[in-house]
């Protein structure tokens, strides 16, 4: 029987401690994305696009532990957010201002034909109203600063400025990409205080022009 992989353990770029601040250099990896806007909790959008993210995600597992004899665990969800003023995100916390990507990683040896196929094993059956939208990407970020969140999405502001306002200048580094958060926790079973988020935040150095 094949090893299943999971991706949280065996990558270092998922890998952060509770309010300690980390450079680490991410590897290309690939996506599954959906695009949106508005606020997560109230926009259908959001909904919809998880919804259409899991069924193709899974199928891919299924057809990678089937046809290649390599099985996964289904890595975490994860979302790229930002806004004409990121103050959105920091002092104002405006969600209704957000732009949003979710994804879901796919490992590096399922390709685009094989992506394909799994969208059209997900729209078989009661196919996803934004299947359609569901694109396989590669996200470069190469150098991050990233940190453990424990607590509900709410709470993440101060520790957000903390990045932005002191750890990343302290570094003579400046912000050079969209803010993105991998959800280890499953909101559905755990309750907001005790949630754990990743959130990072690509960087250049900042004599860099």
């Amino acid at each position: 029987m094949a090893e299943i992989i999971d991706f949280k353990k065996t990558l270092d770029s998922y890998q952060a401690r509770r309010d300690a601040f980390r450079i680490v250099d991410v590897p290309e990896m690939q996506y599954l994305m959906v695009d949106g806007h508005g606020d997560p909790n109230t926009t259908p959008a959001y909904t919809e696009a998880i919804s259409a993210l899991y069924p193709v995600a899974y199928k891919l597992k299924f057809i990678s532990k089937r046809e290649l004899d390599r099985d996964y665990v289904v890595p975490p969800l994860e979302g790229l957010w930002w806004a004409e003023d990121m103050a959105a995100f920091t002092t104002s916390r405006d969600k209704s201002q957000w732009d949003w990507t979710m994804m879901l990683m796919v490992p590096d040896w399922l390709d685009h034909e094989t992506f394909l196929h799994a969208v059209e094993q997900a729209g078989a059956k009661n196919k996803p109203s934004r299947l359609a939208d569901v694109r396989l990407e590669t996200l470069t970020e190469g150098r991050c600063v990233q940190t453990l969140h424990l607590g509900s999405f709410d709470d993440e502001a101060p520790i957000l400025e903390r990045m932005h306002s002191e750890f990343i200048p302290a570094n003579r580094l400046r912000p050079s990409g969209k803010h993105h958060e991998i959800y280890f926790s499953d909101v559905r079973k755990v309750a907001p205080d005790r949630m754990r988020t990743l959130l990072r935040q690509p960087v250049t150095d900042s004599e860099t022009t």
